[in-house]
């Protein structure tokens, strides 16, 4: 029987194992790796985070019984966000073992790993905490519903935050990289491409999770057409020039007036940037989200339609010079 304690002494029920746990924004669960040999774990934790959500996002469990079969799945999913992990399986540190393999061979920095033991004379903590990049350690016996709850809560917490710092990261370097040769037309794509995903790592990290999983798409007006810049989140199959029709019909009548009034528009969970040059050069930025933008968010947004749009007008201006 597992020393596992689900509920501060309430009596368990166990029922039907659900693979997932979806929360009602309808947004992708995080993934949760349940790594241990003793089914019972398994049936007690998805119990006991049934309903568990995180900005909108419920949990999908992902199960292996052994160290092996977690190497497996870590191969199927890439972006398992926590792993609850047994240390005592198939060998007496093959959760640890695993840590190992997880961080040095796949150089996994992101996922978020706690250490579950029902012997901690096996592995003690201190040991255990300073010589592997683990992220908490728990006895099974202490694990109440509640702190196993707080627990899951607080590392996807931490995964969260490390995946907008590290989209922030590559958002800069796509940057830095286009920016070297940014007056080459095919280069601003790229500049614009990294910039849109600094600003929606950056905006996603300012709300402090507020802001799930924010999309934004840079444009140009063309008639009753937009063509398309630069495009993430779930804007990112648009490219190219697109009729304005083509959109939902909220986000086209929002792009439209934009055009029509030049003038930005917003509401609670979009704001649609509109920006013009002195020679005339108009750019569109249309950003959404789950949750309502602040003032900095907004300040953000306008200076950075501001800045591609600039660097517009001075390309077009240097490719009229050349054609002089």
């Amino acid at each position: 029987m597992s020393q596992f304690d689900v509920n501060d002494g309430d009596k368990l029920q166990f029922a039907a194992e659900p693979t997932a746990t979806l929360g009602d924004s309808g947004l992708e669960p995080w993934k949760l790796l349940l790594v241990d040999d003793e089914k019972v774990v398994h049936s007690v934790t998805r119990l006991a985070l049934e309903g568990f959500e995180l900005a909108g996002r419920g949990l999908q469990f992902i199960s292996a019984y052994s160290a092996e079969e977690a190497r497996e799945q870590l191969a199927q999913h890439d972006d398992i966000a926590l792993i609850l992990l047994d240390v005592v399986m198939e060998t007496d540190h093959a959760g640890l073992d695993l840590v190992h393999y997880i961080r040095r061979e796949l150089n996994n920095k992101f996922v978020r790993i706690v250490l579950r033991t029902g012997q901690p004379g096996q592995a003690p903590e201190l040991e255990v905490i300073t010589q592997y990049d683990i992220n908490d350690y728990k006895e099974k016996t202490e694990l109440t519903r509640q702190k196993l709850f707080s627990t899951v809560y607080t590392s996807l917490c931490s995964y969260r935050d490390l995946m907008a710092l590290e989209n922030n990261r590559l958002g800069l370097l796509k940057v830095i990289e286009a920016s070297a040769n940014i007056f080459e037309r095919r280069n601003l794509a790229a500049f614009a491409e990294g910039v849109l995903q600094q600003l929606t790592a950056l905006l996603y990290l300012n709300k402090d999770a507020m802001l799930v999983q924010p999309c934004g798409m840079l444009a140009r007006p063309a008639s009753n057409a937009l063509n398309i810049l630069a495009a993430t989140g779930c804007y990112s199959d648009y490219e190219g020039t697109v009729e304005i029709s083509a959109f939902d019909s909220d986000i086209g009548d929002r792009l439209g007036a934009a055009i029509a009034q030049r003038s930005s528009n917003y509401g609670d969970n979009y704001w649609v940037s509109y920006y013009i040059t002195e020679s005339g050069m108009e750019q569109l930025l249309y950003v959404s989200a789950k949750d309502v933008f602040s003032i900095p968010d907004i300040a953000m947004i306008e200076l950075f339609v501001r800045n591609v749009a600039i660097a517009h007008e001075t390309i077009a201006l240097l490719e009229s010079n050349n054609h002089d």
